[in-house]
Formats: structure tokens, C-alpha cells, sequence
């Protein structure tokens, strides 16, 4: 990984790495919709939590060189059952915004259709914006996600593009009304590439936004609409899914369990980064 390299010592002796990466989005692009502007990401490079206090620490002290601005943010990436560096993140003004949990292919449980379920085509766009929308607007509350002002327009364009390449995005309706959206990607874990950092090699299903309309939401359309995605995911010779899930958030945090979605990395993070203990 290409970065600036923290070291640090315990009192013992013993040093700790870790390897601090810089990252500015450009304006209008997706990545602004789910992250600050700016970002000082710091890999661990430790056998375990052990050192970790001392590498925030220093991570702290290697933004203090730093022009840190507002719309900026620290994160790190850490197994999320390795729970015992928890202590060292919180006591540094880091907080677990987001989870990345991963399905195994496995099938789900047959249940009573209620709903039409379909794949999304161009001529969809508009009610697959606003029921994205929808869900951007209230992980906004509970997680890392930001509604910039040109969020419709920067939506628009990222799902237009989706839609024409037939991308797999489906539809529920109940009596011809469009009530929910599961909108996933195909992703392939290969050595070397940027998701073998995260997942197990092989081909996964993304499941990137499920939204559900507020009144519809509780009556079992969400779980329905997703058990049909991970039978065509399956189909598409993907080996299980993934997502990433705000444990603030009161509905995800028990939605995707219910679905034998499990924690596999959480992300630790503070905004702006100058908040860093």
C-alpha cells in the first residue's frame, strides 16, 4: 500500500507500524455521497490490537502537520471481532460508523410472494432515483452518508449509466406502484485487486442500496425483494454477498442479521479528522 509510514514505540521496546494514505474525491463524483472530501485513511500494520493507542497517537500527531479542513475525515478498517482495539478507537474519538458484513451463497428460506419483482430498465430511472434518494436521505442521520447539493443530479447521472448497462437493480411493486429497490453490482475478489483487501478471492454479489417507501416499510417487502436478488446473484455464479450496514442505523442494524448478514471488517471513523485524539 502507497503511503507515509507511522512508527511507534511501547514501553517494552517493541515497535508498531502503520501506513497513513491521503485522499482527496473530486467534486461531484459518487464517493462524496458516502465520505468527507478528504480523507487520512491508516492501515495497522500490528500483529493484533496490541500498540494501537500509541499508533493513534502518532497518527494524531501526523495530522497535526497537516492542512485539515472541515469536510475531512480519519478512518481505519479493523476485523470487527477483534474487539479489543475497540477501547484504544473510542478513547481516540473514533466511532463505528459503518460495517462491511458479508452472506454466504447460501439459499434463503422460501417465503409467501406478495409482490411483482422486476429487473430495472432506463425507463425506470426516476423511480429508482427517488427511492435511492430516499435511502441516502436517511442514512444521513445514522451514518457516513452525506446529501450534498447536487446529490439528485450526481445520483441521476451514476444510476443512468447503471441502468443502460443492465446492471443488476430490481424493482418491487404492489398494484403496479414501485414500493422498494435492491440496487447490487457483480464484483470480483482477484489477487491484487482493491476488494482482495476486504474479501475472501472469488466472484460476490454487492448489494450497494436496498430502500424501502417509509409506508411500506415492516409488512416483509425488504426481505422478500432481497431473497429474490440473492437467488439471481447466485445464478450469476457469485459465491456470496456483501454490503456495508450503519450499526447507529435502527432498522439496518436489525434488518441485515435477520438476513445472516455478519460483520466482517468495521470502519472506525471521526469527522472532521482534526477531531482525532
Amino acid at each position: 500500500m502507497d503511503g507515509h509510514v507511522l512508527t511507534a514505540a511501547l514501553a517494552d521496546g517493541t515497535r508498531v507500524a502503520g501506513v497513513v494514505s491521503h485522499q482527496r474525491f473530486e467534486p461531484h463524483s459518487t464517493t462524496r455521497l458516502w465520505s468527507a472530501a478528504e480523507v487520512w485513511e491508516m492501515v495497522p500494520l500490528v500483529g493484533g490490537s496490541q500498540g494501537m493507542d500509541a499508533l493513534l497517537a502518532r497518527f494524531r500527531r501526523h495530522l497535526d502537520a497537516q492542512d485539515v479542513g472541515e469536510d475531512t475525515a480519519c478512518v481505519v478498517h479493523w476485523p470487527s471481532r477483534d474487539v479489543q482495539a475497540a477501547r484504544a478507537f473510542l478513547d481516540h474519538g473514533l466511532v463505528p460508523l459503518s460495517v462491511l458484513a458479508v452472506r454466504l451463497g447460501t439459499p434463503d428460506r422460501q417465503l409467501s410472494r406478495t409482490l411483482t419483482i422486476r429487473r430495472a430498465t432506463s425507463n425506470d430511472l426516476e423511480t429508482v432515483l427517488q427511492l435511492s434518494l430516499a435511502e441516502l436521505e436517511f442514512s444521513s442521520y445514522v451514518g457516513s452518508t452525506v446529501v450534498r447539493p447536487d446529490a439528485a443530479a450526481v445520483k441521476r447521472r451514476a444510476l443512468a449509466e447503471r441502468l443502460e448497462t443492465a446492471s443488476p437493480i430490481w424493482l418491487a411493486e404492489r398494484d403496479g406502484i414501485a414500493v422498494a429497490l435492491a440496487e447490487c453490482a457483480v464484483v470480483s475478489s482477484e489477487p491484487g485487486s482493491m476488494a482482495a483487501t476486504r474479501l475472501p478471492l472469488g466472484r460476490w454479489g454487492y448489494v450497494n442500496c436496498v430502500s424501502v417507501l417509509p409506508g411500506a416499510r415492516g409488512s416483509g417487502i425488504g426481505q422478500q425483494l432481497l431473497a429474490h436478488a440473492h437467488q439471481e446473484l447466485r445464478r450469476m455464479g457469485t459465491v456470496g454477498t456483501y454490503l456495508y450496514y450503519n450499526p447507529p442505523n435502527p432498522l439496518s442494524s436489525v434488518f441485515w442479521p435477520r438476513q445472516g448478514y455478519r460483520p466482517l471488517w468495521t470502519v472506525w471513523e471521526v469527522r472532521p479528522a482534526s477531531a482525532l485524539r
